[in-house]
């Protein structure tokens, strides 16, 4: 019985098909069916479970399935396979192993050679003992070819053919007497392969030494866009054969940038159509960079102070409100008579005195308050302060740099400053040295042959922050991207992007009174902040279009 099926992938792609038998003695039948290959176990038990379909495509071997079956007492196992590859199957004790290889590039060529197809029109031959020459003639005659047939072709072939292409026929034939031909033109030569590959070796030596005697010519080439010594290395490669072998040279001249070259009139025709073909302008691109940073801040602060003052000229029926006077409620000043609602000829003072404040809970940073004696008690006046402050602003600060550089060529960009910084030496004396705080961008583009463009960016964007400076010199903020993007050419693309948002909430107050209620919030001061920031990174490549002019 079969005991296990498995399947497992090698290292070099193969897939094998792994059967665990009961009986190590177990004969298996292999056979190939068209493009699959089947395995027949006679006298073999098959459970249920592993009665079915096996599903192995994705394993990326040459074996797609196998399906395995019982039929009567035997085991009926069919693999699907890929064309292009081959089996074998070995054994080791009871485990029974078929396995799959992908063919190489040389087996699937040499495959390719094998299985000739063959056009021409159907013939039948039955000869016994007819000599080759004759045979060759007759091919000829049938087909209507141009046949030159060597003194040497000589021996007798007996064949019967049966309704086969007349190409496939003479093909056999040459095989079979160890013959080979060659075409020109409309002429066929058949001959010894022997007597073919030794006439071609003389060809190949005596146009070698055509060359080697060939007369030697010198030319100058004029290089416009290429640089005339990288083309001197591309020709001076050793194994390229661009320069004919001891004879040919190639020199540059820098200053018009042009080749000096001395070889055969046969070489001087391929150097110039290479040199056509790679000197032309390099393609260029405009990257187009946007630094968008946007900013939303809202501050609100409510804050309150009350106090006490002395008075002089009031009495207890006036009320007074004045305005929001510098020095009063600090010790400095008092409410001017000119300021009061009510008895403009009362006057009103602090005293001179030091500030005298129940409760000093301010806005921070008040861009208004409201000022009022609220009543007398004996010779001092009550004093309330209420003052708020609230702010909003929004802005967008844009960065545009922009370049233009060459295919597969870097360019950089930057605009900035240098903050100078001291440094301590090993000698103990101190150096001034720079650290950069700029806009820069960085790209090497690459032009796909679709006019698709793939960067590798680095985009960076430095501010130096005085507001934490140390001793001096400020940190540097920095926003930075690095990153390599395929892009359509016009295409715009958001490399990234950072969000941040700061939200402040405080609340100052006095104990007990600040949760009475009505009045709490004469003892209390609240501060309300959101801050959102955002920064936004733009690239836009566009190929700059340029007619190429070909020599």
């Amino acid at each position: 019985s079969i005991k296990g099926i498995d399947f497992r992938r090698g290292d070099a792609g193969e897939g094998r098909i792994v059967l665990k038998l009961s009986d190590p003695g177990a004969v298996v039948d292999m056979r190939q069916q068209g493009g699959r290959v089947v395995l027949d176990i006679p006298r073999t038990a098959l459970p249920e479970r592993f009665a079915r379909k096996f599903d192995v495509g994705d394993f990326a071997t040459p074996v797609k399935s196998f399906t395995v079956s019982s039929r009567g007492n035997n085991v009926h196992i069919v693999i699907d396979k890929n064309a292009e590859s081959e089996h074998i199957a070995y054994q080791t004790n009871d485990v029974y192993t078929v396995e799959f290889r992908p063919l190489t590039r040389e087996q699937r060529e040499a495959r390719q050679r094998k299985s000739k197809t063959f056009t021409g029109e159907r013939l039948s031959l039955n000869f016994q003992d007819i000599q080759v020459r004759a045979i060759l003639q007759l091919l000829a005659d049938f087909t209507g070819l141009n046949l030159v047939t060597s003194d040497t072709v000589r021996g007798r072939i007996t064949l019967r053919l049966q309704n086969v292409p007349w190409d496939q026929a003479l093909d056999i034939i040459l095989k079979t007497r160890g013959l080979s031909m060659r075409k020109t033109g409309n002429v066929v030569m058949i001959a010894p392969t022997e007597e073919i590959t030794a006439r071609e070796r003389l060809e190949l030596e005596s146009q070698k030494q055509i060359e080697e005697l060939a007369p030697l010519h010198s030319e100058y080439i004029q290089i416009n866009y290429a640089k005339a010594a990288d083309i001197q290395k591309l020709l001076k490669t050793k194994g390229n054969e661009l320069l004919t072998p001891g004879r040919g040279n190639v020199t540059v001249d820098p200053r018009t940038n042009t080749l000096l070259v001395r070889d055969t009139a046969a070489k001087l025709a391929d150097i110039r159509r290479l040199v056509r073909k790679l000197d032309v302008p390099v393609r260029q691109v405009l990257v187009e960079s946007r630094v968008v940073i946007a900013n939303d801040r809202f501050v609100k602060d409510i804050g309150v102070r009350f106090g006490f003052t002395s008075s002089r000229g009031v009495k207890d029926s006036d009320i007074l409100i004045g305005g929001g006077n510098a020095g009063f409620l600090d010790g400095t000043g008092g409410l001017d008579s000119g300021d009061f609602m009510g008895k403009p000829n009362n006057d009103v003072n602090s005293g001179g005195g030091a500030e005298n404040l129940l409760v000093n809970l301010p806005a921070a940073a008040a861009t208004s308050s409201f000022n009022m004696l609220i009543g007398k008690v004996g010779s001092y006046l009550l004093q309330l302060q209420l003052s708020a402050m609230q702010q909003e602003g929004q802005g967008e600060l844009i960065s545009s740099p922009r370049v233009i550089t060459s295919d597969k060529s870097k360019a950089v960009i930057k605009q900035g400053v240098e903050i100078p910084y001291q440094q301590a030496t090993s000698s103990g004396a101190t150096s001034v040295s720079f650290k950069e705080a700029v806009l820069k961008l960085e790209v090497t583009p690459s032009i796909t042959p679709d006019d698709r463009i793939i960067m590798d960016l680095v985009v960076n964007k430095d501010r130096p922050d005085f507001a934490r400076a140390i001793l001096g010199t400020p940190p540097v903020d920095t926003r930075s991207v690095e990153t390599t993007v395929l892009v359509d050419n016009g295409e715009t693309v958001v490399l990234g992007g950072v969000f941040e948002q700061d939200r402040t909430r405080s609340n100052e107050t006095v104990p007990f009174f600040g949760d009475l209620p009505y009045v709490g919030f004469l003892f209390n001061q609240e501060l309300k902040q959101d801050e959102k920031q955002e920064l936004l990174i733009f690239v836009t490549p566009k190929i700059l279009k340029e007619s190429l002019t070909v020599r």
